[in-house]
């Protein structure tokens, strides 16, 4: 089924849309997931998750790009679970009552989010003016949250390779971010 279906039955409220997305893109969640919590139970949970993320947030959100828009909240739901669950292992009872009370902001604000698109903007024109095996390696890095060693195995590069390439890409990175002003 293309996106753009599954996208239409989202919008209708048919149920035949989850069984969609969980088709398409169940695995390349459960990649995404495993890869940041590193735990196979709790990745099948948070896929559980994020189809139902998908289910409250379309509509009123119609992406343009769903696989796109699937796999974000795939990560954000395995490093928000990554975060509460480090947090409780430290003990982090104060940790999670300061989470519920950051929770009782009414958002964030104008500028903030602002900033934030401003940064993702040049983010991705950085990333386009990479050549496509070291863009490959940073997404696979900061997107997907792979190990060096699988980057490596993906890419053919060696692993004392992709760990030079991530090193000076992100140190560009943060020197090109500098002087287009984004970052201080």
């Amino acid at each position: 089924m293309e996106e753009k279906q599954i996208i239409e039955l989202l919008f209708e409220r048919n149920e035949a849309a989850l069984a969609a997305v969980l088709q398409k893109y169940g695995r390349y969640c459960g990649i995404i997931v495993k890869n940041v919590l590193g735990n196979a139970t709790d990745a099948d949970e948070c896929v559980n998750d994020t189809l139902l993320d998908v289910w409250n947030s379309i509509p009123p959100n119609k992406p343009e790009n769903l696989r796109t828009y699937v796999g974000k909240i795939a990560r954000n739901n395995a490093l928000d679970r990554l975060k509460r669950d480090t947090a409780k292992k430290r003990g982090g009872e104060m940790q999670e009552i300061s989470d519920e009370a950051a929770d009782l902001d009414s958002g964030y604000s104008v500028e903030f989010v602002a900033e934030q698109r401003e940064l993702l903007a040049e983010i991705n024109v950085f990333l386009k003016r990479l050549p496509e095996r070291k863009r490959k390696v940073f997404v696979l890095r900061y997107w997907y949250c792979c190990e060096v060693s699988e980057i490596a195995a993906v890419t053919g590069f060696s692993e004392a390779n992709v760990y030079n390439i991530i090193k000076r890409e992100r140190k560009k990175l943060l020197e090109y971010l500098r002087k287009r002003g984004v970052l201080n």
